[in-house]
């Protein structure tokens, strides 16, 4: 299955997606700021991407931004699981190279689905 970054500075969260992901056989490695994600996505050359938005130093639109125009990343695909939920944070997101956009508390077979879908 799928090598997934999950890039979210709550400990909470990350135990609660990779379980999730676990479940449906894919691994998991972990950044909990947005610079660190963007070294990670270059380091280990990840599937998918989980990103959180408010995070620390780099938030995760800025992350999303920076892996998306990336030559070395830009081809890693990034869904976007925040507590954002107003219809422009969405918009955002996708503008800065997202492709998905799930919130929190994601159910797990959205974030099933939305994996297959950005992995086709």
């Amino acid at each position: 299955m799928a090598c997934v970054l999950i890039i979210d500075d709550s400990p909470t969260e990350q135990v609660g997606l990779s379980q999730m992901l676990h479940k449906h056989g894919h691994s998991c490695t972990f950044a909990s700021t947005g610079a660190a994600g963007i070294n990670a996505a270059k380091a280990s050359k990840p599937d998918v991407i989980l990103m959180d938005v408010v995070m620390p130093d780099t938030n995760g639109y800025q992350a999303t931004r920076k892996i998306s125009t990336d030559p070395e990343t830009k081809d890693i695909p990034i869904i976007i699981v925040s507590t954002k939920n107003q219809p422009t944070d969405r918009v955002w997101g996708l503008r800065q190279g997202a492709k998905e956009y799930l919130t929190k508390p994601v159910e797990e077979s959205a974030l099933i689905a939305a994996i297959a879908s950005v992995l086709k």
